[in-house]
């Protein structure tokens, strides 16, 4: 029987049994702030949501696209990583997103995706993307709140940039 690397306590404090590796810090860092997302009423800060992206996706060797799907009062239904591509890039395919939303039945998303090189400044093809992904969920009443490019180290936000 396995035993749980890191357990919760009542007083909501983990212990960590035995020893532990830095990816299995991170990926449970990323779940409590996900868990910590999905309790909240609405997500309303970028901050909180780019620091659960960077824990998320910020570690992994290849491109990652994501979604966080809502609901109509931006309360967290569901946080999907949709499709894993190259060092430089991910293959996005509309139709699979709309049929994630609509799956979800989400009523807004948050796109995100990791830079593996670590220079998070939106490309042409990121704001091409962004705008495909829009219309088409535009055409399902699924709004596109914002998306974030992150890395290890920093994050932007196309939305704060005006390019969503």
């Amino acid at each position: 029987m396995d035993i749980p690397t890191f357990v919760k306590n009542e007083q909501g404090l983990y212990h960590v049994q035995g020893c532990v590796k830095p990816e299995e810090i991170v990926s449970t860092a990323a779940t409590i702030l996900l868990d910590d997302l999905t309790s909240r009423e609405a997500l309303t800060a970028p901050t909180d949501v780019a620091q659960f992206l960077q824990l998320a996706l910020a570690q992994e060797k290849n491109e990652v696209f994501a979604a966080i799907f809502l609901n109509n009062k931006h309360k967290v239904l569901s946080f999907e990583p949709l499709f894993t591509g190259t060092i430089d890039g991910a293959a996005v395919y509309p139709r699979v997103v709309v049929q994630r939303a609509l799956a979800c039945n989400a009523a807004a998303v948050i796109f995100a995706h990791n830079h593996p090189s670590g220079c998070c400044e939106p490309s042409r093809a990121d704001q091409q993307i962004t705008k495909r992904l829009s219309d088409a969920l535009a055409l399902i009443d699924v709004r596109v709140l914002d998306h974030f490019v992150v890395s290890r180290s920093e994050w932007v936000s196309l939305a704060e940039r005006g390019m969503v």
